[in-house]
């Protein structure tokens, strides 16, 4: 997005005060954030809960964390065709072979990884959840197999709402 046209708040209102380098406080989303932003973004909020955050601030870390856990599925499977511990399976209750593999290792940056987003994400989704003017506990929907995690994952295309503000806490500061 070019400087010539600077991102606009959805709702026609005055956008939030903006702080260093023209970035909008912790507590205020970020409309028409870029790509390189919303993962610095992402880890400077790591466990807020509070505010709300924009779509786009929302897409670009599940892209950002889709290309992170391709990048890591590949040092796993690096990792276990280096040494070579693999395990196949035939069974004549089972059709086609099952490779599984017996190195802990391979697995360990994934763990990892998977540990260290996981309760930022969530706060992500409630915050999103708020920027659409729901509460955060719909994201407790996630804990029903497979239809909570659609249902969530519908909400997060929803609009923005400016009831939504409700949910800013400014006097948390940045």
């Amino acid at each position: 997005m070019s400087d010539r046209y600077p991102p606009q708040n959805p709702y026609g209102q005055q956008p939030a005060p903006t702080g260093p380098g023209d970035e909008p406080p912790l507590w205020a989303p970020w409309y028409g954030i870029s790509f390189g932003k919303a993962f610095v973004r992402f880890w400077k909020k790591y466990v807020r809960f509070d505010g709300r955050a924009s779509r786009s601030e929302y897409w670009w870390w599940y892209l950002w964390s889709a290309i992170i856990g391709v990048v890591f599925l590949i040092i796993s499977g690096i990792l276990t065709a280096a040494t070579g511990t693999t395990t196949t399976t035939t069974s004549s209750t089972y059709v086609g072979f099952s490779t599984t593999s017996t190195n802990p290792v391979a697995g360990v940056p994934i763990w990892i990884y998977g540990l260290a987003i996981i309760i930022p994400t969530l706060a992500l989704i409630v915050r999103r959840l708020h920027d659409a003017n729901l509460s955060g506990l719909l994201a407790l929907l996630l804990l029903i197999p497979f239809f909570g995690a659609i249902a969530v994952f519908i909400m997060m295309f929803l609009p923005s709402n400016p009831a939504g503000a409700r949910f800013d806490r400014p006097e948390r500061g940045r």
